[in-house]
């Protein structure tokens, strides 16, 4: 299967990777989607702080920052400042999927597998390198394309994730991703069916989807995943990390669901 996530606003840049990495090249480490992404920075730099703390609905502290980071922003990236998109996003989702603890083995897989949603850089393998960034999918961005980063991507995202669904040959896509940057992926273009998984939590004896625990859980059955080289919807229903368990009654074949409490 393709496993796709979303990124992270909080990023890490500073601490160093802790864990021994596989022997990659250059091109193991470029984003696919780079020229859309260099055309798309460029537009950036043309945005004053101030247009980018209305676009963005940032502080301007935050918005000063972006526009920095903007207008440093160049491809090639250069390996001092850059790095392994999997070790740099940070947030609920990675605490779960806990890269640190890989192996170089599974990182491989992981690089493999996985697929990372970007409004700037479209599609990322874990291991691409990437410049420290801000620009959720959902920006509203005028551009030669139309009027947000969905017309801008149009169907580069979609055409990314087939291709490497047809080399994986899934059987499904997981989609651990949130609805905003899953809207970037054109489902009926996809070679194979969706699914999405939902994570309930009991409270006052209802179970509701709470965004923290959800959030931590796509990631954490996105490490499990990798670590037992799943590869159907029978062994993903297996899935009961962190107290989870499969609730048949109330999931279907695209929407399995997981309850807690």
């Amino acid at each position: 299967m393709l496993i796709v996530l979303s990124p992270a606003k909080t990023m890490d840049f500073e601490s160093a990777v802790a864990v021994k990495m596989p022997a990659l090249s250059k091109s193991d480490q470029k984003p696919a989607l780079i020229k859309h992404s260099v055309e798309l920075a460029q537009l950036l730099k043309t945005q004053t702080p101030d247009d980018l703390r209305r676009m963005m609905g940032i502080s301007e502290a935050l918005a000063e920052l972006n526009h920095a980071r903007f207008q440093d922003w160049e491809s090639p990236h250069p390996s001092n400042g850059s790095k392994e998109a999997l070790f740099a996003f940070q947030g609920d989702v990675y605490q779960g999927l806990n890269a640190d603890s890989f192996t170089p083995k599974q990182l491989e897989v992981a690089q493999n597998q996985i697929r990372i949603l970007s409004g700037l850089y479209g599609v990322l393998r874990p291991l691409d390198r990437i410049l420290p960034y801000r620009l959720e999918m959902g920006t509203s961005l005028a551009n030669a394309h139309g009027k947000d980063l969905y017309a801008f991507w149009g169907n580069a995202i979609t055409q990314e994730l087939a291709k490497q669904m047809e080399i994986n040959q899934s059987r499904f896509l997981l989609n651990l991703a949130s609805h905003e940057y899953f809207r970037s992926v054109k489902r009926a273009q996809l070679p194979a069916p969706v699914v999405a998984p939902a994570f309930k939590e009991n409270k006052n004896g209802k179970y509701k989807i709470i965004s923290f625990f959800a959030k931590k859980a796509r990631g954490t059955m996105a490490a499990w995943v990798i670590r037992n080289r799943v590869r159907t919807l029978d062994k993903l229903t297996q899935f009961a990390e962190d107290d989870y368990r499969y609730d048949a009654d109330s999931s279907t074949d695209k929407v399995p669901v997981f309850l807690r409490g």
